[in-house]
């Protein structure tokens, strides 16, 4: 926790009541969902405020606009928000993925928590979709909550965060949505098969009730096989969660939303399934393409021992006949990246955040 000068910090006493590392490295609890109920709600504003003085030190966040994607009259509801994000597991940033021009300064805890909180309360999204939260327990379960999300979290079996020393757990998915807007229907955690065999990745599918049209939607999260040469892994475990959500959408008769780090550029044969779907499922981050057909150049940039990383393997799917979507959050430019890429004293991930709002088309079924 940082020091704020004479003052004691509001975030800290967020914090302090829920924190316990002793009960958190023997990972025995990772599957229970805490109950943070007791503790009281926190204002978004007080918590923004308190990051931005644990950043004082460091420079300003990135400004990064909406692109309007609306094409027809305006939705009778508010739109969703949906925030995608692999906020780079902790255990991992330090340890293991070797950020060769990232100063070790960068990777603080302490303050780069503040930079995630502080990304995730500038865009407000209702239902956010994480992959390597290795700090769940005692950071996004405990805050988020407090200002209104419902939380989940499904760890992976054999993270690799658990090869770390004094590591925090395992990293693994997590999926929040604001209580207000959204009754919870139905919960699945999905431990991903390949080839019939278990996996190492998961997936969390939530079928949601939007309170204000009465629509019930289908949210999931998930987080595919790393590296080159398992492509075919990652094929078979994106048909696995394929035919997982068929099931729970009955068919794609419930709308979809997808969210997750592929792992996989767009050239994957993962990906062309999702594509081909019978779910009839489109990439929304196509849409800000000129012809609304290519992927962004890229939604992660990094640089490793073995050379410059710059891939695109983030994407949010969503059912297009039944869903629209309204905008979506441009990306960060090479000259905000800078020439050490991510991430940085400026940003605390090497995955760009992904956040675009929905709404629901009137008539879904003519568009099947």
């Amino acid at each position: 926790v940082c020091s704020m000068g004479n003052s004691t910090s509001r975030l800290y006493s967020a914090l302090a009541k829920t924190l316990s590392s002793s009960a958190v490295s023997q990972h025995q609890d990772c599957l229970e969902q805490h109950d943070s109920a007791q503790l009281d709600p926190i204002d978004p504003k007080d918590l923004l405020e308190e990051c931005q003085i644990v950043l004082r030190k460091r420079p300003p966040r990135f400004q990064r606009n909406f692109v309007n994607l609306k094409k027809n009259a305006a939705s009778n509801h508010r739109p969703i928000r949906v925030m995608q994000w692999n906020i780079l597991a902790q255990a991992l940033g330090e340890g293991k993925d070797n950020f060769v021009q990232c100063p070790m300064e960068a990777l603080k805890w302490e303050e780069r928590k503040c930079l995630i909180l502080e990304e995730i309360l500038a865009y407000k999204p209702d239902i956010l979709c994480l992959q390597e939260v290795d700090h769940y327990f005692d950071t996004f379960e405990p805050l988020l909550s407090r200002l209104g999300y419902q939380c989940t979290f499904f760890p992976k079996p054999w993270s690799p965060c658990l090869d770390v020393e004094q590591n925090n757990g395992p990293d693994g998915c997590a999926l929040f949505f604001i209580k207000d807007r959204f009754e919870l229907i139905n919960s699945a955690n999905i431990r991903l098969t390949a080839m019939k065999l278990k996996t190492n990745q998961v997936a969390i599918a939530q079928t949601l009730k939007c309170n204000e049209t009465g629509r019930l939607f289908c949210i999931a999260v998930t987080h595919l096989k790393a590296r080159t040469g398992w492509e075919r892994f990652r094929s078979a475990q994106g048909c696995d969660l394929l035919q997982n959500l068929k099931t729970i959408t009955e068919g794609a008769k419930i709308p979809l939303i997808i969210c997750g780090d592929f792992n996989a550029e767009p050239t994957e044969e993962v990906y062309r399934e999702f594509s081909n779907s019978s779910l009839n499922l489109n990439s929304a981050y196509k849409l800000l393409s000129p012809d609304g057909q290519s992927e962004p150049p890229y939604t992660t940039w990094k640089i490793r021992p073995s050379g410059e990383c710059r891939h695109t393997l983030d994407y949010i799917w969503y059912s297009q006949h039944a869903l629209n979507v309204n905008s979506a959050l441009g990306l960060l430019t090479e000259e905000q990246i800078g020439p050490n890429r991510l991430p940085s004293f400026n940003y605390p991930s090497d995955h760009l955040s992904l956040v675009c709002d929905f709404s629901f088309n009137q008539d879904p079924d003519r568009l099947l």
